[in-house]
């Protein structure tokens, strides 16, 4: 897939653990490193904490991705993987469980400090309810604003990315969807506590991710996109826009509008379908590259720009499909 010489590339990260399946001869880290270097159009990894680091320290990391021609994109806490947190991390009934979830973060945050790295994402899956009549919601959401005022303050050079998601491993997450994370991240009032927008994660929460984005920008700051797609049933991981590549084109204009110039972090599932994830990523990259210049084409299309002022989606529609697909004029 060709693209205009003028065209940026873009800098991609990509899911560590999805590249499990081409490191046979080298389980572990290493191996998934030694293969996301091979996909030839990555720049960066992202890193679980403390999963990653189970077998090798940050100075192991951090040479395997500097031999590999990776850079650090930032680390990602995982606490639903310890049995220990699986009533809750920064929601858990029990004060010593929350200052463990507490404390295990700001490790991952001395760690990535240490490792020249600014950006951990929480992912707060865990943090939820099952039951009607199980949880103090009002506890359990002071708790969380109070966990990540404390997390924040504890290095203010790092850059605290909320990732919400509806559900999964709780039925209920506590912070489901964009607004009611928005809340929070208002609420805890640190200027380094930001958002990272799931492109499938916004599907499930039955968003559309351009708007999601703009109110993300609008009240807080973006600091990390996870590029996939899906089916809006699940958290699906499949490849970026092979469902839904209007709603990717327009979320990349929205990017361009705010003004974001971070990483985009593919987290796809190729596993799940036994797909070569090297050849999925370099998919990935190849069909976002030519959606990002199809963004950038429409940027400053006139015709666009006024079918939108007046909700026009007839012609909205035709004008992003020439420029998606081709042929005569729109």
């Amino acid at each position: 897939m060709q693209l205009a010489s003028d065209s940026p590339k873009g800098r991609y990260a990509a899911r560590l653990n999805a590249f499990r399946a081409a490191a046979p001869s080298h389980p572990g880290v290493a191996g998934m490193i030694e293969a996301a270097g091979r996909v030839g159009g990555l720049d960066a990894a992202d890193l679980n904490y403390p999963d990653h680091f189970s077998d090798m320290s940050w100075q192991g990391v951090n040479k395997l991705l500097d031999d590999n021609g990776l850079t650090l994109n930032g680390l990602a806490m995982r606490y639903y993987t310890d049995p220990g947190f699986a009533l809750g991390a920064f929601t858990n009934p029990d004060k010593i469980v929350r200052r463990a979830a507490i404390d295990i973060t700001k490790e991952g945050i001395d760690v990535l400090a240490e490792m020249g790295g600014s950006l951990m994402t929480l992912w707060l899956g865990q943090d939820g309810f099952d039951y009607a009549m199980q949880g103090d919601y009002g506890a359990m959401w002071d708790s969380t604003v109070s966990a990540l005022q404390e997390v924040a303050d504890h290095n203010p050079d790092i850059e605290i990315a909320v990732e919400y998601k509806p559900n999964e491993p709780r039925a209920y997450a506590l912070m489901p969807d964009v607004g009611t994370t928005l809340l929070g991240v208002i609420e805890a009032d640190r200027p380094n506590i930001g958002v990272t927008l799931d492109f499938a994660h916004v599907l499930y929460a039955d968003e559309m991710p351009a708007h999601s984005a703009h109110l993300i920008a609008r009240h807080s700051r973006l600091l990390g996109v996870h590029l996939n797609d899906g089916n809006a049933k699940r958290d699906d991981g499949l490849m970026v826009g092979t469902v839904h590549p209007v709603a990717t084109v327009e979320l990349f204009c929205e990017l361009d509008r705010i003004g974001y110039d971070g990483v985009i972090y593919f987290d796809t599932f190729p596993d799940h379908s036994g797909l070569d994830p090297i050849e999925e990523a370099r998919t990935n990259i190849a069909i976002t590259e030519r959606l990002r210049h199809v963004a950038r084409e429409l940027s400053g299309n006139n015709a666009l720009a006024a079918a939108i002022a007046r909700q026009d989606a007839t012609a909205s529609q035709r004008i992003v499909a020439q420029a998606l697909y081709g042929g005569g004029e729109p």
